[in-house]
């Protein structure tokens, strides 16, 4: 599962965005969003993101595949 952001709880800090290694992060329409492309699954943003606001992934998708 990619990692998506969750918009209604985003501040739009864009914290993400700077962090991102591959630059799969952009803000589109004032929202933030994950190009699921480009993404690499390295979780800096999930555990950057002050909001919290970041899902998916490789252990959530492990999560849903074993539950």
């Amino acid at each position: 599962m990619p990692h998506q952001i969750i918009t209604n709880i985003c501040s739009g800090c864009a914290a993400c965005i700077e962090a991102c290694p591959v630059e799969a992060i952009e803000k589109i329409d004032n929202k933030i969003q994950i190009n699921p492309d480009e993404c690499v699954d390295c979780d800096t943003c999930k555990r950057i993101c002050p909001d919290k606001c970041v899902d998916g992934g490789p252990d959530r998708y492990l999560e849903l595949r074993n539950g």
